[in-house]
């Protein structure tokens, strides 16, 4: 599974790294509104929300779908503006004149993104055009509660009074907590911008997109980029750039925009020395199923106490050298094993390590 941007033909100037002010409160609202998805910036959340005026408090949950999922791509405007490329602005002012610039039709599609089953990669028509994908928006809204009922209602029945209720609330947002996280985020952002740039021109696309993230390849024809994902997504790059926009407060999100008609972008987590490079998702599931069979969990719990040889085992369990090897070689296959040789014996271990990262490792991978 994953999601993959045909680039044949893409010429390096046409790859941007830039910052977005709004991509990050986009980020920030999110981790407000599911802080279990970012223990790291518990102590912050618990600081804003402690702080927050109920008011703005009430109206933050009122659209809330907006940004609890992950975050519309309506906080990466830039990549709609009919007649693109452009890049994020450089102001949170900006960027909210960017999301002004885009249509009624775009506005209102990717808001209901998350909730109403909208088309995504392909063409298709309108939500404000087409009653019937309105009564079903309307149908799937209402299966989430009153309160996104009646936005979804007003969004449909009024564009651009909600339109200018979003940039309102956004606007107090950065008045009450945004500001103040941007001026500490911002240079960290350029700077890791500045060096993914720096890599596309000195070392290739392939190089800044390893940089990006381990979950991010770049095929060995450069012809295609693919993003290993819990998903299964296709864009093409026609006419058009690739952005790669970084984010202090997004992990464990990548997030990649691929909407029929927009600008690709990757909004990509910044780098952090003490994390390893997470397993891919096939890694994943076959860890997984290794770990699904009875024999190899009974393994495991003689091989997570000490090291053995196949023989030992063998005893132990009452089966055939060959069931024991096969079922050995999974797990090693899996990586949650490891083997030494001790003069003619081959000793064989769980790696505990692997093991205990495999919860943390599935969260990741259903949140990237």
């Amino acid at each position: 599974m994953s999601v993959s941007i045909d680039i044949a033909g893409l010429r390096p100037e046409r790859v941007a790294a830039v910052p977005s002010p709004l991509a990050e409160l986009g980020m920030a609202l999110h981790a407000l509104s599911e802080p279990a998805h970012h223990p790291a910036l518990q102590g912050w959340v618990t600081g804003v929300t402690a702080g927050l005026d109920p008011h703005l408090a009430d109206r933050m949950c009122e659209a809330d779908f907006l940004w609890r999922t992950t975050f519309s791509d309506l906080f990466l405007p830039c990549a709609g503006i009919p007649g693109g490329p452009t890049l994020p602005g450089a102001t949170l002012a900006e960027e909210l004149d960017l999301l002004d610039k885009l249509t009624d039709e775009q506005f209102a599609d990717a808001a209901l993104e998350f909730t109403c089953a909208l088309p995504y990669s392909a063409p298709g028509s309108s939500v404000l055009a087409d009653a019937e994908l309105r009564r079903s928006a309307l149908e799937l809204a209402a299966a989430r509660g009153p309160q996104q009922l009646r936005f979804s209602k007003r969004l449909l029945d009024d564009p651009p009074r909600i339109r200018a209720w979003l940039r309102q609330f956004l606007a107090d947002c950065d008045e009450a907590f945004f500001a103040d996280v941007w001026s500490r985020l911002r240079h960290q952002l350029a700077a890791d911008a500045r060096h993914k740039t720096d890599l596309i021109r000195h070392r290739g696309l392939g190089e800044a997109l390893t940089a990006v993230s381990a979950a991010v390849r770049l095929d060995e024809d450069g012809g295609r980029i693919t993003i290993d994902k819990l998903r299964q997504g296709r864009t093409v790059l026609r006419d058009s750039s690739l952005l790669l926009v970084p984010t202090s407060l997004g992990r464990p999100h990548l997030m990649v925009l691929h909407r029929h008609g927009w600008q690709p972008v990757l909004h990509y987590p910044i780098s952090s020395p003490e994390l390893g490079a997470p397993p891919s998702v096939d890694q994943l599931i076959l860890r997984m199923t290794a770990l699904s069979h009875p024999v190899r969990m009974q393994l495991c719990r003689n091989l997570a106490r000490s090291t053995y040889t196949t023989s030992e085992l063998v005893r132990i369990h009452n089966l055939t050298a060959p069931e024991i090897s096969r079922h050995l070689g999974v797990l090693k296959k899996a990586g949650l094993i490891t083997t030494r040789r001790r003069g003619r014996y081959v000793l064989h271990q769980l790696d505990v390590a692997a093991v205990a990262r495999l919860g943390s490792d599935f969260l990741e991978a259903l949140l990237r």
